[in-house]
């Protein structure tokens, strides 16, 4: 099996927190009480939270739809995230990362995984997003031809 891309999750209750929001880890190991290791396997899709506070409110709010790499492979540098991944999706903001939760939750609803979809979706988002714009949303039909391009590709 080739390396797994390893994502550091966090938690301190109202301060900082790290964590996974969809994906299938191969593996997640426990550093102490706040820290953990979740590891995913090349070409596995997840979203990773990042979400800090103060006494005052929000601090940041990020959110990144990621795919594992292949060792070797050519990737981008994410904080916690090692060696690094695709970046698919990053959006920065209350705002914007809400949006993306309800894309999530759009995709959800449809019954889908929304690892299993086509990571094409989640770059259409996050250009959405960056230009003011609202994402179309993936549906039933999109997903079919995705599986069909999938298994063109394999052939």
């Amino acid at each position: 099996m080739s390396a797994p891309t390893e994502v550091e999750l966090f938690f301190m209750r109202g301060k900082i927190e790290r964590w996974i929001r969809f994906g299938t880890p191969i593996g997640e190991r426990t550093l102490d009480r706040r820290r953990r290791i979740a590891s995913f396997a090349p070409d596995s899709v997840f979203a990773f939270i990042r979400w800090a506070s103060n006494g005052h409110g929000t601090l940041a709010s990020r959110i990144d739809i990621l795919r594992a790499c292949h060792p070797g492979e050519t990737c981008s540098t994410v904080p916690a995230v090692r060696p690094g991944a695709e970046i698919l999706l990053r959006a920065v903001g209350w705002e914007k990362v809400n949006r993306v939760l309800h894309a999530i939750d759009a995709v959800e609803a449809l019954g889908l995984p929304p690892d299993d979809i086509c990571p094409d979706h989640w770059r259409h988002v996050h250009n959405r997003l960056a230009a003011g714009l609202a994402p179309r949303p993936y549906s039933r039909e999109r997903h079919r031809a995705w599986l069909l391009r999938a298994r063109v590709e394999i052939q």
